[in-house]
């Protein structure tokens, strides 16, 4: 039988051996977290082949786009090898429609038209991805936390992209006004990655180790980051958060 973890008592998990032996609730939350955040890889790998690259201005630029594509498509594997580990294939997800993907969050992140929307998706829209992915550097399921290191390096490289593509567009008033109505319009998305701030499954993430804060810290934690950026452009937040 298995035997309950008090919680006063910090779970280490170091091999899928000992992960079938984990709670329950612990497996169910892992499985469920690299589930989400490896369907999310799959779908920025499409969005930056099929969205990106046909908008980039430029040949440099279709590069850049389609080296991004190759990251995040090797970011997909990475999961998907440590899903696979645990007993889940998810080999479907690859034959997937980008609507039939619901996982990591709405449609909106797949609607990007012009090449401000792209700046703003990759310096704003993917700084949340890469906060919860730090987290997950210090995951109790340490085979996790060791995969996703890679991850990171490579997502600061995307961010850092979005944010030469955005300050370019910046330099003149009517890159900003792009901008500006990129914002406006992918804001409400990406306040959405975050989820429901009162989430009980962030709290038995925390519980267990796999992450560090809740939905509504974590979406704080985003938001005084993004804000700087947002006002270092000339630009203003968008909805309530303004105030």
């Amino acid at each position: 039988m298995k035997v309950k973890v008090l919680d006063d008592e910090f779970i280490v998990v170091r091999t899928p051996e000992e992960f079938h032996r984990a709670p329950d609730d612990y497996q169910k939350v892992l499985i469920s977290q690299v589930m989400i955040n490896t369907e999310g890889e799959l779908s920025g790998g499409d969005d930056y082949t099929m969205m990106f690259l046909p908008m980039a201005p430029n040949a440099e630029e279709r590069q850049v786009c389609a080296e991004r594509a190759a990251e995040e498509y090797d970011h997909y594997k990475i999961g998907k090898r440590v899903l696979a580990d645990l007993g889940v294939d998810t080999t479907y997800m690859e034959t997937q429609s980008m609507e039939d993907r619901n996982l990591f969050a709405d449609q909106g992140l797949h609607t990007c038209t012009t090449w401000a929307e792209r700046g703003i998706y990759s310096y704003i829209g993917e700084e949340a991805a890469l906060l919860m992915i730090r987290e997950f550097a210090e995951s109790s399921y340490k085979p996790w936390a060791e995969a996703v290191r890679t991850i990171i390096l490579d997502e600061k490289v995307h961010i850092a992209h979005g944010a030469r593509v955005c300050r370019n567009l910046a330099a003149s008033q009517e890159g900003r006004e792009q901008l500006q109505a990129g914002l406006d319009r992918l804001w409400p998305t990406f306040v959405g990655v975050f989820g429901n701030q009162r989430s009980k499954r962030a709290q038995l993430a925390i519980r267990y180790g796999l992450r560090k804060t809740t939905n509504a810290e974590a979406y704080n934690q985003w938001l005084k980051t993004v804000s700087r950026r947002i006002a270092n452009l000339g630009l203003r937040i968008p909805g309530p958060e303004a105030v």
